[in-house]
């Protein structure tokens, strides 16, 4: 029986990258409201606020305070770090209904 040649351990020498994340210009606003929309190259995320909802108003107004552009990669990327986020939110809380 012939046993086969080991195959050459490869080793990078390429350090792996640093992510610096700089929140010295974060701001914070608070949304209970969100919409998105998008075109062909981009996907638009609305932030807002309603001030007041009761069940018998006509019209409810809600004040928009940011809009987030990205393009439809960045997007992605974003949904897919939400559905992990919410599903480590939902097992040390409990399911969230809709």
């Amino acid at each position: 029986m012939v046993t086969p040649p080991e195959e050459p351990k490869v080793t990078s020498t390429v350090p792996a990258t640093q992510i610096v994340w700089d929140d010295s210009q974060m701001q914070t606003s608070y949304a209970n409201v969100c919409n998105v929309l998008g075109t062909r190259e981009e996907i638009m995320v609305l932030f807002g606020a309603n001030q007041a909802w009761q069940a018998d108003q006509k019209e409810v107004k809600v004040v928009l305070s940011n809009r987030i552009v990205l393009n439809p990669f960045a997007a992605k990327r974003l949904m897919t770090l939400l559905e992990m986020g919410l599903r480590e939110y939902e097992s040390r809380y409990g399911e969230l209904k809709l």
